[in-house]
């Protein structure tokens, strides 16, 4: 199965980075929608290392603000969401859940070095699938590194141990805002066939 041209131009050609953004809200309902799309993406033994916390009120606002560079303030503090994506640490004990049929968490308990190489890669891939679910279900997204992560560790995951990756706003994006489309690599400059 394919998917037609106006979903390929939703979620490729014709999708863009948003830095601004109208007044129309975001909703919980929209969060959980977007959350249990993405959710099916693959990652390795099905490890689903990423968590999620969307930040939506001024109290959320108001602890994240400090964390952020001058560059990405304003339209992180003007985006009805931002979502902070992270990873757990210790995503491994929940394999026996999620990947039922091998013993995987022994793959990585007691290997730090590779469940953190797992954890971060895997839950990058999950925060693509995030922006891609959004597009999917009309809700715009700029994502950002550009910001403390320790201090974002310590305001939010402080009990939880998990890390911060990157950052996503969330809403509908003012399209009279966004930049120029910047130019992209050719197959031959960015490929090779081996």
């Amino acid at each position: 199965m394919t998917i037609d041209a106006h979903a390929i131009e939703a979620l490729f050609t014709h999708a863009r980075t948003h830095n601004k953004w109208t007044s129309e809200p975001v909703t919980d309902a929209d969060l959980h929608a977007i959350f249990d799309m993405m959710k099916f993406g693959p990652t390795s033994a099905n490890s689903s290392p990423a968590r999620f916390v969307f930040v939506r009120t001024p109290e959320g606002k108001a602890k994240l603000k400090p964390t952020l560079s001058a560059g990405n303030l304003d339209k992180t503090m003007s985006a009805p969401v931002t979502v902070i994506v992270a990873h757990d640490p210790k995503f491994y004990d929940q394999l026996p859940k999620l990947f039922p049929h091998a013993d995987a968490r022994s793959w990585f308990a007691g290997n730090d070095a590779l469940a953190a190489e797992t954890a971060f890669r895997n839950g990058s891939l999950q925060g693509a699938y995030l922006i891609m679910a959004a597009r999917a279900l009309g809700i715009d997204s700029g994502a950002m590194s550009g910001f403390d992560k320790a201090a974002v560790d310590a305001a939010f995951f402080a009990h939880s141990g998990w890390k911060s990756n990157f950052l996503i706003n969330l809403g509908h994006g003012d399209h009279s805002c966004v930049f120029p489309r910047s130019p992209r690599f050719s197959f031959d400059e960015a490929c090779v066939l081996a």
